[in-house]
């Protein structure tokens, strides 16, 4: 088996075994059993627990990002690229429920990550937001005085949330694209100019 499947693997597996004990219960030896490989094969490629898990995000997000910026540029009204960013965001959770549950929980329990990490992919992904923002905003759509790093934090923290509720609760009150299409819809209600007179104002 090549290197880069053994690391792959190992990932895969990885995800797999936090979702299902947690962080913090669960073991290398755990994850290499998981993953078909020697306890040894593990910290060829990981320094510990910990490393993995950071690894795991980093490669995830990566996709998650580049899957975020191909569905983005589907889109080429600000408005309607705030709605598919709340859709793609939210349906993760339906589409890989174990890799939200490490991302949205058990990557919070690790205190390196927390504490030592330099989290560049997360701040990479909210930027998606402000750009999204940005271009509206010079499009005339969009408030002036709005912060797009304020907007980007808010925007992701609702959807954070609803992430949680759809990863925990049995009994859920709402479908995943319904409450997609209404936490946008909430944002935008904020940030959108309607009236025509001040829509030119902005513009001019």
């Amino acid at each position: 088996m090549k290197s880069e499947d053994k690391h792959k693997k190992i990932i895969k597996a990885a995800i797999k075994v936090f979702a299902k004990n947690g962080f913090y219960n669960s073991r290398v030896s755990e994850i290499a059993k998981e993953a078909k490989v020697a306890d040894g094969t593990v910290y060829l490629y990981f320094k510990n627990k910990d490393d993995i898990l950071i690894s795991l995000f980093e490669e995830e997000m990566d996709r998650i990002i580049t899957n975020m910026k191909n569905e983005i540029e589907l889109e080429s009204n600000p408005v309607d690229k705030i709605k598919r960013f709340a859709s793609v965001h939210l349906n993760m959770v339906r589409e890989d429920k174990n890799l939200a549950e490490v991302i949205q929980v058990e990557l919070r329990q690790s205190t390196k990550f927390m504490r030592e990490y330099r989290n560049r992919k997360f701040v990479e992904y909210l930027n998606i937001i402000s750009g999204i923002v940005r271009e509206g905003q010079e499009q005339g759509l969009f408030r002036r005085e709005i912060m797009p790093g304020l907007v980007k934090r808010a925007f992701f923290g609702a959807l954070d949330e609803l992430s949680t509720m759809f990863l925990f609760h049995q009994k859920k009150k709402y479908e995943i694209d319904q409450a997609a299409d209404q936490v946008a819809t909430f944002f935008l209600n904020g940030i959108i100019i309607e009236d025509e007179a001040e829509n030119r104002k902005a513009v001019g």
